[in-house]
């Protein structure tokens, strides 16, 4: 176990977007690892994830994210500041620099931004907004008098169920673009938020680590889902990168959606990034705190065969009921 794992226990913690999936499994990670936490959530925020966090042990402090007064103050104290927080240039950019100013201000020593994706520094800017945003902070953020470290975990795992278009459950098909034969980065949201955890209590970190819950191709994702489910799985070739790249400037132009922080061509930037493998994670950090034992593809995927044939059971259930 890494040293720095128990040793720096009942730390505060200052978590921003503890009402979001990740923030929120981060803030529980934090308090079964037995430190302080201090939630910030938005002042007129009336999230249920509140009411719950509180009843766990965090203490939630509502703050005006425009306010670094008001920041400064709730960060006071603080070991470490995580930001789980999901936007776009504003909060990004804006909010997380005044947070980070903030935490500057109140003597915080580190901070943990909102990056947790594909490893962004391996890519040119104007390949992916999302990403440019999340360069474009961390260039701020070595500009400050404060130590930082990013978590890098490729795709959530979790996605593969539900957004992400590779696993297509009603047509047995895993779909792809490009060299079936590419490793890619997968990782839970709790196994994220698990390791994210450690790494605030640990003061050692580094300005970058990177982890991967499965690195798998296109073709062991075929495996996973055939296992998971108990049915084969072809796989389906919809062309090759130039080809994706195509379907996102047309999917872009058609659907711009300037506003939404994932639209469909935004999802498609991210998976024609992971194809062509320039973000690959590597060297992987999975081993910097043993304790923490990652969830495989196929578990993700067995989940979601689950529920499918239970809906199943049901509809047939009540169509022939009574």
């Amino acid at each position: 176990m890494h040293s720095n794992e128990i040793r720096n226990k009942n730390q505060v913690i200052i978590l921003a977007g503890a009402t979001g999936e990740l923030g929120h499994q981060i803030a529980q990670h934090l308090l079964q690892r037995g430190a302080t936490v201090r939630a910030l959530v938005r002042r007129g925020s009336a999230s249920s994830q509140i009411n719950f966090l509180c009843k766990q042990g965090a203490s939630i402090l509502k703050v005006d994210y425009n306010d670094v007064s008001e920041l400064t103050q709730a960060c006071s104290g603080g070991a470490c500041v995580v930001s789980a927080l999901s936007g776009l240039q504003d909060v990004l950019i804006g909010v997380q620099t005044r947070l980070l100013q903030a935490a500057v201000e109140a003597g915080v020593p580190r901070f943990i931004p909102s990056d947790y994706s594909i490893d962004y520094t391996k890519l040119p800017p104007g390949l992916n907004r999302n990403l440019d945003l999340r360069r474009a902070f961390g260039e701020r953020l070595d500009k400050a008098p404060i130590a930082a470290t990013s978590i890098l975990n490729g795709m959530f795992t979790d996605l593969l169920t539900g957004q992400a278009p590779l696993v297509q459950f009603g047509l047995n098909r895993i779909i792809y673009w490009g060299n079936p034969d590419q490793p890619l980065d997968f990782t839970t949201i709790q196994d994220t938020a698990a390791f994210t955890a450690a790494a605030a209590l640990d003061p050692a970190t580094p300005r970058y680590l990177r982890i991967a819950g499965q690195v798998a191709t296109i073709r062991e994702l075929q495996q996973a889902a055939s296992e998971a489910t108990g049915e084969p799985f072809g796989l389906l070739r919809v062309g090759g990168l130039g080809f994706l790249k195509t379907m996102i400037t047309v999917t872009r132009t058609l659907f711009p959606q300037p506003t939404e922080v994932f639209p469909a061509w935004q999802g498609m930037q991210y998976l024609h990034n992971m194809l062509s493998g320039q973000p690959k994670l590597e060297p992987l950090d999975n081993d910097r705190y043993p304790a923490i034992r990652w969830t495989p593809v196929r578990d993700v995927l067995a989940t979601r065969s689950t529920e499918t044939k239970q809906a199943r059971v049901n509809e047939f259930t009540d169509t022939y009921s009574g």
